[in-house]
């Protein structure tokens, strides 16, 4: 089975024509690294690491509860799963736009519109190794948002209904965030938080009255994985 997302081909096809851009001694140079080039393009970061997914997403003071962390892993998942979807509907046109090209240029009789459609097909060929390396650092992150909500899925949280949760997290995020208050902290920004804190616990309180408490409390110190 031919290597997916191998562009090593394609760069030396297209060395001749890097002429037309760079001097000799590039030219020469491009030559020499043509083999880091494609090693450099196949492992270069594309979208989050885990390292920043679990450190720069789903950091304590942005998401202080599981179940927060657990749902902003739902919202992150289902991105890349529709991206991938997306890119998959993509890949299928570009797939029949070489099968076109390649057609067209079997056909062709005139030397430059042969040589436009050799160019065209090049351009396609590359697209095609692009959406396939992109197709695979979209589902590595599809595969970590699932590890993640599994780690936060303690049992402690509605993992159901996404606005269980909502309320109690707010909470701790805007005592958070009072926490953070000082004497030079503009006027809006103390207004805004002293606000929000103020309404959550005006909800609080009308839920209670009304009988919609959420059916279990989220964990105050966050316990990862389920507990048996």
């Amino acid at each position: 089975m031919k290597e997916k997302r191998n562009i090593h081909e394609l760069i030396i096809r297209e060395e001749p024509h890097l002429n037309n851009l760079l001097d000799p001694d590039q030219v020469k140079r491009f030559k020499e690294i043509t083999g880091e080039l494609r090693d450099t393009w196949t492992k270069k970061q594309m979208f989050r690491t885990k390292t920043e997914m679990e450190f720069s997403v789903l950091n304590d003071a942005k998401y202080p509860t599981n179940g927060a962390k657990y749902w902003q892993c739902v919202r992150e998942q289902n991105t890349h799963m529709e991206n991938l979807m997306h890119l998959s509907f993509d890949y299928r046109k570009n797939e029949i736009e070489i099968k076109k090209l390649e057609k067209k240029l079997e056909e062709e009789k005139d030397p430059l519109e042969k040589e436009m459609l050799k160019v065209e097909l090049d351009e396609m060929t590359y697209n095609k190794a692009n959406m396939q390396l992109v197709a695979g650092h979209r589902m590595r992150e599809i595969s970590e948002w699932s590890h993640f909500k599994k780690m936060y899925n303690d049992g402690t949280f509605d993992d159901k209904n996404v606005d269980t949760h909502q309320l109690l997290s707010y909470k701790k995020i805007m005592k958070n965030r009072k926490n953070t208050l000082t004497p030079g902290s503009s006027q809006p920004e103390v207004f805004n938080v002293l606000g929000q804190l103020q309404t959550i616990e005006r909800v609080e309180e009308e839920r209670k009255s009304l009988g919609h408490e959420p059916k279990k409390a989220i964990s105050e110190t966050p316990i990862y994985g389920k507990q048996g």
